[in-house]
Order: C-alpha cells, then sequence, then structure tokens
C-alpha cells in the first residue's frame, strides 16, 4: 500500500489560551485531492502555515515524503517536494507571465536569482516554464505582463509557478477567490487535470468545486478535524451539517 506524501499527526497551536489548532492529524496520498473546508476562523490559515513551514508548531509532527520536517523552513519543504500557492496572488505584476514562471523554475534549479537579469536568455528554464504555462492553459498568455492578466489567469499562472518548483505535493490555499464564475469553472478543470499526476491539498470555501474534484474532504472547526471521509460521507455527515455546510449538503 502506498504510503502518504503528506502526514500531518497531533499538531497543535496556540496564541496565548486560544486552541488556533488542536491536535489535528490528516494525510494526502499520492495523485489524491484531499479539500480541507471548514467557516471562517476555523484555524485553516494557520494549519497551513504550519504544513508549509512559516509557523511552527507547538507540537506534532509534519512528513513530506517520509521525511519529518517539522521545524524545517519553507525552502526544505519545497525542496522535498512540496509547493504552495496562496490566497492573495503573489506574482511580480511588471514581468511578463513566463518570465514570472521562469524565475520558480531558476529557484529550484539553485542559480542565483537573476531578477533584473537576462533569465529570458536561458532557454532551459524558459523551456520549463513554457511547458509549466502550457500545462495550466497560458501558453498564448506568456508575454503578457502578469499585472494585465485577469484574476483567473494570475490564479492560474501561481499554478504554473508552483509546477516548476518540480513538486510532489500542491498546496493550494483558495484557488478560486475573488474568481469570476467562467474563470472559476477553468480552474475546476485545471486542478481536475492535475489529479492523478500530483498529489494535492485544496483549501477552498467554494463548496461545488470542492464537492465534485475532492477524493477526501477534512473539515476542520474551531482548530479539530471533525470529520474526514469521501464527499458523500462528509455531505451526508449531521456534525458537518450542523456546523457547516447546513443547507448546501442538501
Amino acid at each position: 500500500m502506498a504510503e502518504p506524501i503528506v502526514r500531518i499527526d497531533g499538531l497543535r497551536k496556540s496564541f496565548g489560551a486560544l486552541a488556533v489548532t488542536n491536535d489535528v492529524a490528516l494525510d494526502v496520498m499520492p495523485g489524491e485531492l484531499h479539500a480541507l473546508i471548514g467557516p471562517n476562523g476555523a484555524g485553516k490559515t494557520t494549519l497551513i502555515h504550519q504544513i508549509a513551514g512559516t509557523l511552527r508548531p507547538d507540537a506534532g509532527r509534519v512528513l513530506i515524503d517520509g521525511a519529518d520536517l517539522t521545524g524545517a523552513p519553507p525552502a526544505a519543504r519545497a525542496r522535498a517536494g512540496l509547493a504552495r500557492t496562496f490566497q492573495i496572488t503573489s506574482i511580480i505584476p511588471s514581468l511578463d507571465a513566463l518570465g514570472n514562471v521562469a524565475l520558480a523554475a531558476q529557484a529550484r534549479a539553485k542559480r542565483p536569482l537573476r531578477l533584473f537579469g537576462r533569465v529570458a536568455a536561458d532557454e532551459a528554464l524558459n523551456g520549463e516554464a513554457r511547458a509549466a504555462l502550457a500545462a495550466v492553459g497560458l501558453s498564448t498568455r506568456a508575454a503578457v505582463p502578469a499585472g494585465r492578466l485577469s484574476h483567473g489567469e494570475k490564479r492560474a499562472l501561481e499554478i504554473a509557478m508552483a509546477l516548476a518548483m518540480g513538486p510532489k505535493v500542491l498546496l493550494l490555499d483558495e484557488p478560486m477567490a475573488g474568481v469570476g464564475r467562467e474563470e472559476s469553472g477553468r480552474i475546476v478543470e485545471l486542478l481536475r487535470s492535475l489529479k492523478g499526476r500530483y498529489a494535492l491539498l485544496l483549501v477552498e470555501h467554494d463548496m461545488e468545486a470542492v464537492f465534485s474534484l475532492a477524493d477526501r474532504i477534512s473539515v476542520l472547526v474551531y482548530g479539530e478535524v471533525i470529520a474526514s471521509g469521501t464527499p458523500q460521507a462528509i455531505r451526508s455527515d449531521p456534525a458537518v451539517r450542523a456546523a457547516y455546510l447546513g443547507d448546501e449538503a442538501a
């Protein structure tokens, strides 16, 4: 039986007397899309920071591809195969789409970053960047400054940048936040195309997208996982309906 690419075991984080994550356990299997949902204030952002390495837990472990990286910085987790997108876009607006992805590929290759140099002259990097742009449907937008892309295209660009890191697992923090219905549908299809090729941990408030995409769903409420299972099991779970889904589960 395959081992999880990501295993979270007993993560706890408190700020003063407030326990924001309380003994959280979940895993992500190879090729699986595992969605993490929950109401605002449930502790999802704090949990994501602990998985990504930008916030150290008070207790518990984070394992990536079998390696205990609980105390490791984000760069070490990236080298282990974890790539992350953010709730707020983190692109360089003045740089074209190809350049943004090439910089991500350059970071993975451990070459000196040349933010103002001629990254465009490096054909190896740009070949990787073009492949990542093609994977997210942005090939024809490669020369467009990132700041001029639509919001949905910027979200797709961030995913291309993550793919350029050569990941084993993608940590996707609300990729559909602020995106209109048409572009949201395109992102859903993009994520569907990545399933099976990468392990994905998806944090998302769009329940229609979550239930159409997820292989498994974990529900975080007040810092605790109250349920974890298939979309069908989560939709029919009385505790989940009472705490979060309500009429959306009908």
